[in-house]
């Protein structure tokens, strides 16, 4: 069975993929799964210096979901270069690292960093962040924002950019667009959902940031809906997220237009949904008739 896919010059074995935060480098699962059968791996978002993110609690159950305010901990690019690429450069699959800055510069700086890195397949640009330098708005609400940090990133890196969106926003196709047209290879959606979570016996939120973003399978039908539209809208690749953890769901994603799907926060409860998820897809194409993925991509009928 054919379960390869292309992500716009990107050959991938198999459509699933690690979603960038809930996976953090990778060698955190390398005694849990093969990561090898993946499809590809995205590391946890990565900023020029190192952040020790939001305080805690930062991290809350909900109903069918998660949420979180992390704030996008990570060690920064030195020490990843020097502590955790030795480790993905074992891997023989391809490795996507996540980025984030506060200033379009910041973005465009660290694509050229990691430009020169062998072992790294291609950047996921994460526009879901606040923009100093308009008022801490997030680059990915606004189209011009969201085309600018994309068009840095492309002129300093000769590697893959999938953009990632956020859902955040009105008009979804617009955001995606203008990236499409700046430079991205690829796009990946959605990021999560700003919510909030109360105690009501204390009357505080959940979290000590107050809002957070909310993932896992509430937010599933929100991502269909989203990757559907863009996917009929764009001419670049289109990677599924949000609330997948079953072969179903990926399956669902694949036939709204998706090329590849990302799996989060099912990896927190079990790291072995991801071959799960392959395993699964095969099997549905196998049961159905179908030679390969490419059969049922973008085949819903509406």
């Amino acid at each position: 069975m054919d379960l390869s896919v292309d992500i716009n010059g990107i050959k991938l074995k198999n459509p699933v993929i690690t979603a960038s935060g809930t996976f953090g480098y990778a060698s955190e699962y390398k005694d849990l799964i093969n990561l090898n059968e993946l499809g590809a791996i995205i590391v946890k978002g990565l900023s020029l210096q190192p952040s020790i993110g939001n305080p805690s609690p930062r991290v809350v159950e909900t109903a069918c979901g998660l949420l979180n305010a992390v704030g996008l901990e990570n060690v920064g690019v030195d020490a990843f270069i020097r502590d955790k690429l030795p480790f993905l450069r074992t891997l023989k699959t391809p490795v996507f690292v996540n980025i984030y800055g506060k200033k379009p510069e910041e973005y465009a700086k660290l694509a050229a960093i990691l430009n020169d890195l062998d072992a790294i397949s291609g950047i996921e640009v994460n526009i879901s962040c606040p923009n100093v330098t308009a008022g801490g708005a997030a680059f990915g609400v606004d189209p011009i924002a969201a085309a600018d940090v994309v068009e840095r990133v492309r002129k300093s890196t000769s590697k893959h950019v999938m953009v990632k969106l956020s859902p955040n926003v009105t008009d979804i196709v617009q955001i995606a667009k203008a990236v499409e047209a700046s430079g991205a290879d690829s796009i990946s959606l959605i990021n999560t959902l700003t919510a909030l979570a109360i105690d009501i016996e204390t009357f505080k939120p959940l979290l000590a940031n107050i809002t957070g973003g909310l993932s896992g399978p509430a937010i599933k039908p929100i991502a269909l809906r989203m990757v559907w539209q863009v996917a009929q809208n764009v001419k670049i690749p289109v990677i599924g997220v949000g609330g997948i953890a079953t072969a179903t769901d990926a399956i669902e994603f694949i036939v709204a237009g998706a090329t590849a799907v990302q799996v989060g926060t099912a990896t927190l409860v079990d790291p072995d949904c991801l071959l799960k998820i392959v395993n699964g897809i095969e099997s549905f194409l196998k049961k159905r008739g179908f030679r390969s993925l490419k059969e049922i991509q973008g085949a819903l009928k509406t």
